[in-house]
């Protein structure tokens, strides 16, 4: 069995736990199992009669499973939380946790596709069972589609220029690896800028294929009904897109435009912030260079 260690170093560990002020007695969810640390660290905290749920749709995460009677890991999206959380019989929780983005196992396995480092076939996939792939995506997807998604998952201004030219290489073979595509976009990175231009279009794909965006918005839209009065969320965003949605969720509860005012204009929120934005020290960084485009933000269910 893989160490948790080994599998995903959990970032803004103690803060993230922190955040969710831990009743001994509680129900807790882990929405990011992953390695295991971030769950660890609740289980540590509480007593005999809490309970923590866990999700993970990675089926490698199923190996860090822990065992604990107060523990249960469910090998499902995140975004179906409240059906399989009332399939358990919880209706109501005290704290919610969610790591979102890529673990350090999903970057460091080569075949699995998510890293630039790595010749591997196109995949990308999260979840393994789910068709849709990095493949499909790249040599499927129509030009216009293709645009808008480096233009809004990778945020590249030439994403017409991309998309064209991938539509144009694979009419004469269809792109099936990794190099195959840098090879194809060799025009669109230069040297000094290579790697920064990568990391954009994968992140593009990889949100794309596992449908990050909708499945975080999902998320996060159930999260009002499934906390108890003061219970807690603790999100680590990793880039822009997200850390957008989950701070504008929690300051007007939708993502986009104002909350309607009443008479007196007052407006009315499911959340109220707890403290301010929480990034990692830069001994955390230093240890770990993953956690360096963290944001940690903390809210309570008013």
């Amino acid at each position: 069995m893989m160490k948790q260690t080994e599998y995903h170093n959990p970032v803004l560990l103690m803060e993230t736990v922190d955040g969710l002020a831990i009743k001994p007695d509680g129900v807790y969810v882990d929405v990011t199992f992953g390695g295991g640390g971030h769950s660890r660290e609740i289980l540590k905290r509480l007593g005999v009669n809490g309970k923590l749920y866990a999700f993970d749709q990675d089926l490698d995460a199923l190996d860090n499973a822990i065992q604990d009677d107060r523990f249960t890991l469910i090998n499902e999206n995140f975004r179906f939380i409240k059906r399989f959380l009332r399939f358990h019989g919880i209706r109501k929780v005290d704290g919610i946790l969610g790591d979102f983005g890529v673990s350090s196992h999903q970057f460091d396995v080569a075949e699995r596709g998510f890293s630039t480092r790595f010749e591997s076939d196109l995949d990308m996939r999260m979840n393994q069972n789910k068709e849709l792939s990095a493949y499909n995506v790249i040599n499927e997807y129509d030009e216009s589609d293709l645009r808008a998604m480096f233009l809004q998952y990778g945020e590249l201004r030439n994403a017409p220029k991309l998309a064209r030219t991938i539509v144009a290489a694979r009419e004469t073979e269809h792109i099936k690896t990794s190099s195959e595509l840098k090879e194809v976009l060799k025009p669109f990175l230069p040297k000094h800028k290579e790697h920064k231009i990568l990391a954009q279009i994968y992140q593009a794909i990889r949100i794309e294929v596992n449908q990050e965006i909708e499945a975080l918005k999902e998320f996060l839209e159930q999260t009002t009904g499934l906390l108890e009065p003061e219970g807690r969320i603790s999100l680590i965003s990793y880039h822009s897109l997200e850390d957008r949605l989950v701070k504008r969720f929690i300051r007007n509860g939708m993502f986009e435009g104002e909350p309607e005012k009443d008479l007196y204009g007052n407006v009315t929120v499911p959340f109220k912030k707890v403290g301010g934005l929480v990034v990692p020290s830069d001994e955390e960084i230093k240890a770990n260079n993953r956690a360096r485009s963290a944001k940690l933000r903390i809210a309570a269910k008013i």
